[in-house]
């Protein structure tokens, strides 16, 4: 089996948090965590195209804000997550 390269700490944080929003997802209902799966793959496979590897600041940042809407998430009062786009021009 090929050796895989070794991932930062900052990867490591990122990954984390992603299974972090997909174990999260498991804990609402079946339409919710859909929706809660596609809304969380599809933020971070955008910031993984348009954020620069090298950008530490803004990574970190995302990180931050992720954690924070991750425990608002795990709450039980929160039944779904919701997401809005801006348009460039």
């Amino acid at each position: 089996m090929a050796s895989r390269p070794k991932l930062s700490g900052l990867q490591k944080q990122v990954l984390g948090l992603y299974r972090g929003f997909l174990r999260a997802a498991r804990s609402k209902g079946p339409e919710e965590r859909q929706r809660i799966e596609s809304i969380v793959s599809a933020e971070f496979h955008q910031n993984s195209k348009n954020i620069d590897r090298k950008n530490f600041l803004q990574i970190e940042y995302l990180l931050r804000r992720g954690k924070k809407q991750l425990d608002q998430l795990k709450s039980p009062d929160t039944v779904g997550l919701s997401s809005f786009t801006f348009s460039q021009q």
